[in-house]
């Protein structure tokens, strides 16, 4: 069984077991964390598509801590002009095991305002 998720702007390929290194979630270690933006789930018979998402469903998942990925290297440069800026970035990531895939999460409906019709207006003439 797996899923596909979505959180920090990008999706992610789960299942039970895996070990995952998303964007920083700014939770504790060792706290519990419901991903609740499930695009599909598949148990290798029945597949479920969400239009975005599907509805009901939860990833579940317990943060293990705060890493760092490599650094990657941002190097500009502009020629004949003796321009060199070399500079490098790490971004902080979490790093999460996948407990559960499953129902039984908050219910994410939208409700749909009515329509309002519009309000006719009654405009006075005058006579002469």
């Amino acid at each position: 069984m797996f899923a596909i998720i979505e959180t920090g702007g990008k999706q992610y390929k789960v299942s039970e077991g895996d070990r995952i290194r998303i964007e920083l979630l700014g939770v504790g270690d060792g706290e519990e964390v419901d991903f609740e933006k499930v695009l599909l789930v598949s148990d290798g018979e029945k597949t479920q598509v969400g239009r975005p998402y599907l509805e009901k469903t939860v990833v579940k998942g317990k943060v293990l801590g705060e890493d760092r990925e490599k650094k990657i290297i941002v190097f500009k440069f502009k020629r004949r002009k003796k321009f060199r800026n070399k500079t490098g970035h790490r971004q902080n990531v979490s790093v999460v095991e996948i407990l559960s895939i499953g129902s039984g999460g908050k219910k994410t409906s939208v409700k749909k305002q009515k329509e309002q019709k519009p309000v006719e207006e009654t405009v006075a003439v005058e006579s002469e």
